[in-house]
């Protein structure tokens, strides 16, 4: 199995860089819990931006996921309330078809709370433009939550960051149920009985 981390963080060091890094070793224990090996790859897309410009100006093949991959962690800094244009760049140049059918962990990082909706209303839908299956739980990371990061409450960074990592483990691993990732769905029949006799 191959597990794609995308980082578009663009300092040194960056807390884009860091959050991804803990949400790929999360997913990485979730698979290990359930006795399945995975590799890791880091993109940092810093070190391609030149690369990713060429593309979008002349055409020519840049980066892509050619690979063969299982799922991918994607984390962007917010900038003017959205991801980060790089960031927006690398998924014009991809492939199209990369990552259809893939789990996708959506995750951004940025100085306030305010901009934790950029998950829902930016990233979500590119993923779901590009036909990936994007898990329920994505993760914001606010220059505060780094202060706390080893809080455990249900609300910490360490525990959305356990909880977001069990999902695209689960996917991957064949198992959808895990760390509560939407598990079989009953037919349409067997619910419409059940409503029938509330």
């Amino acid at each position: 199995m191959k597990l794609v981390v995308v980082s578009a963080g663009l300092s040194l060091p960056s807390s884009t860089r860091l959050l991804a890094d803990r949400l790929a070793d999360a997913t990485r224990q979730n698979l290990a819990e359930a006795g399945h090996e995975v590799g890791v790859h880091v993109i940092e897309l810093r070190e391609l931006a030149t690369d990713i410009s060429h593309n979008l100006v002349n055409g020519f093949p840049g980066p892509t996921l050619s690979e063969a991959l299982e799922a991918v962690i994607v984390v962007t800094p917010v900038f003017s309330a959205s991801y980060s244009g790089l960031f927006k760049s690398f998924f014009d140049v991809l492939d199209n078809a990369a990552l259809v059918g893939k789990p996708v962990l959506i995750a951004a990082t940025g100085g306030s709370s305010r901009h934790s909706l950029v998950l829902e209303h930016a990233l979500r839908p590119l993923f779901a433009y590009l036909r990936a299956i994007v898990v329920p739980t994505a993760v914001y990371g606010t220059s505060e939550d780094w202060g706390s990061a080893g809080d455990e409450r249900s609300d910490g960074l360490a525990a959305r960051i356990g909880r977001a990592g069990g999902e695209p483990a689960g996917l991957m691993a064949g198992r959808p149920d895990v760390a509560g990732t939407p598990g079989t769905i009953a037919p349409f029949e067997q619910q419409l009985a059940a409503l029938k006799s509330a």
